[in-house]
């Protein structure tokens, strides 16, 4: 019962065809009782030959037969189809909304679970429900005639009829061993699959540095090892089957070699009718199949339990929580953002900031330095609400940011990293994923302001050129400025560069930093750099130390009144 709590969320995701889903269990169950009285119709028929009545054997198969084009062929393939069709629609919204709350969760989710084990989530494990309400329902039918079929059963011959009940209460207990152990296994090699997507996609989006780094022995190895752990899991879920599998085939012949015996020794004694006797030449195959079908269906049943399991980790935020959002919306930001009393630490680490305050003016260049360690950048992830504070609040135009609108909070403030995400489609799709109303001279003009319109321009397929995994037909400058003229184009007031130009050359480090200086005039400018150098020009320095504001002011002046700015700014020239 535990296990079935699992197949909740997928069945509020049936809501809309649960009529088609129950005509369609109508029709199997039809279907199913149609199969049911072919064996007492061919047994009467049977009966009556021996009689010599032709009629009404002649009427008894003719029966036969309407009732197996009808139920079995009409009707039960209008129920195949529906079922396919449901389950291919249920499919699809696995995979769409597990995808959705992949992209709903915080980044701290993806700090415990790899990108790996969240893409077989998204991908294998969704699929892998694609026929659950089909083949259960299948045998939830089958069960069901079987149970009707029962009572017929007992009504002819109560000891035939406790020998099938021997033999199917034999079978559970079989299941009860050995499903638990499948299902564990199954665990078990779905975690090795995970360390497998994980590393393939890993390896595929860092080949340049793999082959320049000469590393492509040790993950060949990883990825034997990972293989062998597969492969080892694999070949004891096939040793367990085997096992189960003996046994069930052991019951199915004992239950059909059995049954006929009891058979033959009543209808000697005249226990029952020829009727009955041949009708259960039907039915005793019909268990037979019924086992046979239970032992698949438990054994694929345990590989489902646990994709599901899997899936609704995700779907039911047991992984962790969607990320919060308010219902306030800024329309016009001003770009004042304020810290105050901001308390943060990562988790599992010490505390970074304590107790940290500062505002940040609209139409400044703003630079933030200090030591590595002090909080520069999580400045930054508290700001986009990557993470969020322990204490303390965080006010853009004295609206707190976690009663923001998700919506509000993108739009207002953007971040250009050190390395900017770039997605593998063309320049102009990739403005397009921001608004898709954007024309061409409207994405030109962005591109102008960040200097990159006339390179773009010498390509052969210009802004239709496609850019590759990560933008990896571009430059580091060019990444940068792209990223620039990208969020240009969300015309966000607030605007983030982290470590922006700390790994570029000079001239494209000349070219962002002509774009920042553009962006000064209209935006809230604040740029965190290691590299003093790009931002001694700063309206205002502010120097962390020991997750509080240490000093600020120009660079002129930082260099008269602050030991940590001036320690800094001396190491980098001396380093040059």
């Amino acid at each position: 019962m535990k296990d079935l709590k699992e197949l909740i969320p997928l069945v509020k995701l049936i809501k809309e065809d649960k009529v088609k889903l129950i005509i369609a269990s109508l029709f199997i169950f039809i279907a199913e009782l149609s199969e049911i009285c072919t064996g007492y119709l061919n047994g009467a028929a049977v009966e009556a030959i021996s009689n010599l009545n032709i009629k009404e054997a002649l009427l008894f198969l003719g029966i036969y037969g309407l009732v197996n084009i009808v139920a079995s062929g009409l009707i039960l393939t209008q129920a195949n189809a529906a079922l396919q069709k449901i389950e291919s629609k249920l499919t699809r919204k696995l995979g769409y909304f597990t995808y959705k709350k992949a992209l709903d969760l915080p980044a701290a989710a993806y700090e415990k679970t790899t990108s790996g084990e969240i893409i077989n989530r998204i991908t294998n494990d969704a699929d892998t429900l694609s026929f659950t309400f089909g083949q259960l329902l299948r045998m939830f039918s089958s069960l069901l005639g079987s149970l009707i079929l029962i009572v017929y059963i007992f009504m002819n011959s109560y000891v035939i009829g406790l020998y099938i009940l021997l033999f199917i209460l034999i079978l559970f207990f079989v299941l009860k061993k050995y499903n638990p152990i499948l299902k564990d296994n199954h665990k078990e090699r779905k975690k090795g699959q995970d360390k497998f997507t994980s590393l393939t996609t890993e390896s595929i989006r860092g080949i340049r540095e793999i082959k320049t780094l000469g590393v492509k022995k040790s993950l060949l190895e990883d990825m034997k090892e990972i293989i062998k752990e597969i492969f080892d899991k694999s070949s004891k879920e096939i040793d367990i089957r085997k096992k189960f599998n003996l046994i069930t085939r052991f019951i199915k012949v004992s239950l059909e070699v059995g049954t006929f015996i009891l058979c033959v020794i009543l209808l000697y004694y005249k226990q029952i009718s020829l009727t009955f006797f041949i009708a259960m030449t039907y039915y005793v195959y019909r268990y037979m199949w019924l086992i046979e079908n239970i032992n698949e269906l438990s054994q694929t049943y345990q590989k489902v339990i646990v994709s599901i399991g899997r899936v609704n980790e995700i779907l039911e935020n047991k992984l962790s929580k969607d990320e919060q959002f308010g219902t306030k919306e800024i329309t016009k930001s001003k770009g004042i953002i304020e810290f105050k009393d901001v308390v943060f630490g990562y988790p599992n680490e010490d505390i970074i900031l304590k107790g940290f305050n500062i505002t940040l003016e609209p139409n400044k260049k703003i630079a933030i330095v200090g030591q590595s360690g002090q909080g520069k950048s999580t400045l930054f992830n508290l700001l986009t609400r990557v993470f969020e504070q322990k204490s303390g609040k965080i006010l853009l135009d004295k609206q707190e940011l976690k009663d923001l609108t998700e919506s509000s909070l993108r739009k207002e403030i953007s971040i250009i990293r050190q390395e900017p995400f770039i997605f593998n489609r063309t320049i102009k799709e990739n403005f397009l994923l921001l608004n898709k109303d954007l024309t061409l001279d409207q994405i030109r003009k962005y591109t102008k302001l960040a200097y990159l319109d006339d390179y773009i321009m010498s390509l052969p397929d210009q802004y239709d050129t496609l850019l590759g995994e990560s933008g990896v037909n571009l430059s580091g400058g060019q990444k940068q400025r792209l990223s620039i003229a990208r969020t240009l184009a969300k015309e966000s007031k607030v605007i983030l560069f982290d470590e922006a130009t700390s790994a570029l050359d000079n001239e494209s480090q000349a070219y962002i930093k002509q774009a920042i200086d553009n962006l000064v005039k209209d935006h809230t400018v604040v740029i965190v750099a290691h590299r003093l150098s790009t931002i001694i020009d700063a309206d205002i320095i502010y120097v962390i130390d020991k997750g509080k504001i240490a000093d600020k002011g120009t660079h002129e002046e930082l260099l008269k009144t602050s030991k940590i700015y001036k320690k800094l700014y001396t190491t980098e020239a001396l380093n040059s």
